[in-house]
């Protein structure tokens, strides 16, 4: 009897064993499976974006709906149709995008981000998907006032904290006081409210917010990066995720859908 409950115990040990086992190589799998994968198992892409910058990501009601829209959110779209999934959208101030992208809270972000030097030491990027030029826009007021660079010494100038304007501003204006801010419409409305004398902003957005406000205007001042652009962000060590972002860019390039998402976006930034 004891050597029968011996055997039995062994046999229940023996396929105790085994299950863990088991579910120890289902769980590594899943453990061990890419960032594609993953995001296939799921069923949804979270993409972290900040919602302020029109016309590449903004919020906007749609049949009596606020929804976030814009040309970087159909280029996340596209995307997730291609993986099969569904799209969720978190919008967050740009300067924490990265710090959530790292921490696993968002698999992608598309904000407008220049793939920086520095910002290439904590994520990784896709290829250049568009290009920039940043403009200075000012009060109607100033038109004859300020012109140039050199107009600009020694007076205040607003950019978005954490974004190429900021640094572009640094660079180009040394002579100026340079002002970080969250959002754009802080940055806007540090113009309007005559905190400061101008705003450094990425061109189509700077004519969306000019054609809203009739009190501002585009100076002629522009300042042009060389060799950047915008690209999609991805979590370091996320290299299946990255080829398969360039892989979808290339295609929508190649079927002239990055100039239509541009063209659509302007459209409806411009709808009343």
């Amino acid at each position: 009897m004891r050597n029968i409950k011996r055997i039995l115990a062994l046999v229940v040990s023996i396929s105790l064993v085994f299950a863990l086992t088991a579910c120890g190589k289902k769980d590594g799998a899943s453990s061990d499976a890419g960032k594609l994968e993953q995001i296939k198992e799921s069923g949804k892409l979270v993409l972290g974006t900040s919602a302020d910058y029109p016309p590449f990501e903004f919020h906007k009601e749609i049949n009596g709906k606020d929804e976030i829209v814009g040309f970087d959110i159909e280029i996340a779209k596209a995307m997730a149709k291609e993986l099969g999934v569904e799209l969720e959208i978190k919008d967050m101030k740009f300067d924490g995008l990265l710090a959530a992208l790292s921490t696993g809270k968002v698999d992608i972000v598309i904000a407008g981000m220049n793939p920086t030097e520095d910002r290439k030491k904590a994520v990784d990027f896709s290829q250049i998907y568009y290009r920039e030029v940043q403009s200075v826009v000012v009060r109607t007021e100033s038109a004859d006032l300020i012109k140039t660079l050199d107009d600009l010494k020694g007076k205040k100038v607003a950019v978005q904290k954490g974004t190429t304007m900021e640094a572009m501003a640094q660079q180009h204006m040394a002579e100026s006081e340079i002002k970080g801010l969250g959002r754009v419409t802080d940055v806007v409305l540090e113009l309007k409210n005559k905190k400061v004398e101008a705003v450094v902003m990425e061109k189509p957005v700077a004519k969306a917010y000019v054609a809203a406000n009739p009190e501002l205007m585009l100076t002629e001042i522009e300042l042009s990066p060389e060799d950047t652009g915008f690209a999609v962000a991805v979590k370091k060590g996320n290299e299946d995720l990255v080829a398969k972002t360039n892989e979808i860019l290339k295609s929508l390039t190649d079927q002239g859908k990055i100039d239509e998402f541009v063209a659509d976006a302007n459209k409806l930034m411009e709808e009343e």
